[in-house]
């Protein structure tokens, strides 16, 4: 290649880079959080020299995920087993949502529209292709989507997860595997699925006032924002009545991956969700598998028997339901 080649290459290729970089910043906008996400990656590359991409890395990324959430459990297994059958043997609530609205056409139309175009390896076409010719497809779409939410079950298709580790944070080491973290990527007609299904659960949410009022996090009109607002004001007039206040922080490690399946489902069931809306929910978590991705390969799937994927739709607002009930036991103790 020539000199001139050379220069007119490496125009091509910054302005490719621009181009693309520009686009995420823009589909972001309106998202505080994967915005701050984009940036972060602008400016504070991940280095390049942390897992290996080879069949033996792959393996062992996926076992130390697998292992990771055995830990955690085995430290209460015995509760969860307690817990669980006392959740599954409270008295019934009556059932107040026990089938989902079909969809139409436009419905799907609109779907695709909004669920954000990111592509599974396990995807047959791109999902931008799939937005862009949502005219033609939503007929078929309707289909598939109504079939689902009329029958209450997940394809098997589309439980399977690809996992890419993220590494938390970028000044953390990436060659220690406890510093990633798994998150999902699920085939984008499973995403258009849930977006379905979110959306009339997050309505049923609302007319039944089911959150827990100081729930922030991954919540419609809520978010950091809110909460320190919140936790400043308080503490301010507490300060103002000359009061002390005390402030308990509690992490949870692997919280989304060590949802117990049998816990979430009684929840789901004790606010009223019943019939093929709570069949369709139980096979969203059950069956599931993910499969470790680096490089352009996979490792083998390996089964889920708990939590919910990271990078899912729903599984914030599952997590948020699953979750209440340890506001309600510090209210208990008038602790605000």
């Amino acid at each position: 290649m020539g000199q001139t080649e050379h220069g007119w290459a490496l125009i091509l290729t910054d302005a490719a880079k621009n181009s693309f970089f520009a686009a995420n910043i823009a589909s972001a906008k309106n998202r505080p959080a994967e915005l701050f996400r984009v940036v972060r990656g602008l400016l504070y590359p991940v280095p390049q020299d942390g897992i290996p991409d080879n069949s033996a890395a792959r393996r062992t990324v996926a076992q130390f995920f697998a292992d990771k959430v055995a830990l955690i459990r085995s430290g209460f297994d015995t509760i969860l087993t307690a817990v669980s059958e006392d959740v599954t043997s409270a008295p019934a609530c009556p059932i107040l949502m026990d089938s989902f609205q079909l969809v139409q056409p436009e419905d799907v139309d609109k779907v695709l529209g909004e669920v954000r175009a990111t592509t599974c390896i396990l995807d047959p076409c791109p999902s931008w292709l799939v937005r862009e010719a949502r005219g033609e497809l939503a007929e078929w779409v309707k289909v598939v989507v109504n079939a689902s939410l009329r029958e209450g079950i997940v394809p098997a298709s589309l439980k399977l997860a690809v996992i890419k580790p993220l590494l938390k944070k970028p000044s953390l080491d990436p060659t220690q595997l406890e510093n990633y973290q798994p998150i999902s990527n699920l085939p984008f007609l499973g995403k258009v699925v849930e977006r379905v299904v979110a959306a009339q659960l997050q309505a049923f949410l609302v007319d039944t006032d089911f959150l827990d009022p100081a729930q922030s996090g991954f919540r419609p009109g809520h978010g950091t924002e809110t909460a320190l607002v919140a936790l400043v004001d308080d503490l301010r007039q507490e300060l103002d009545r000359g009061s002390v206040s005390l402030l308990v922080l509690l992490d949870l490690s692997a919280a989304f991956d060590t949802v117990d399946h049998g816990i979430l489902l009684g929840r789901l069931a004790g606010m009223g969700l019943g019939g093929t809306v709570l069949q369709w929910l139980r096979s969203f978590l059950e069956g599931r598998s993910q499969m470790v991705s680096l490089g352009d390969t996979c490792s083998a799937p390996q089964p889920l028997t708990c939590g919910v994927p990271q990078g899912s739709i729903l599984s914030t607002m599952l997590f948020n339901i699953y979750m209440k009930p340890l506001g309600e036991i510090i209210q208990s103790f008038g602790v605000r």
